[in-house]
């Protein structure tokens, strides 16, 4: 399994502001559900402004019942 091009670009994103201190947690509401979400953000600045750029969401409950590695043998 390949991991596409924007995936790492992201994930490059979201180090360098972990880096430098630039993350943020953010109760957000799923546009889809309308329940809460908690959403990684990173936090940016125009002008005066605060930006917040959303990378995803963590788990609700136990994200090893949720997501599965992928598979060694191919």
């Amino acid at each position: 399994m390949s991991i596409p091009a924007y995936a790492r670009a992201n994930f490059q994103t979201l180090l360098r502001a972990a880096n430098s201190g630039d993350l943020a947690l953010m109760e957000c509401t799923d546009l889809a559900t309308g329940e809460p979400r908690y959403v990684i953000c990173a936090v940016g600045r125009d002008d005066d402004e605060f930006v917040f750029t959303p990378f995803g969401h963590l788990a609700d409950g136990n994200p090893f019942e949720i997501y599965s590695p992928p598979d060694a043998s191919t």
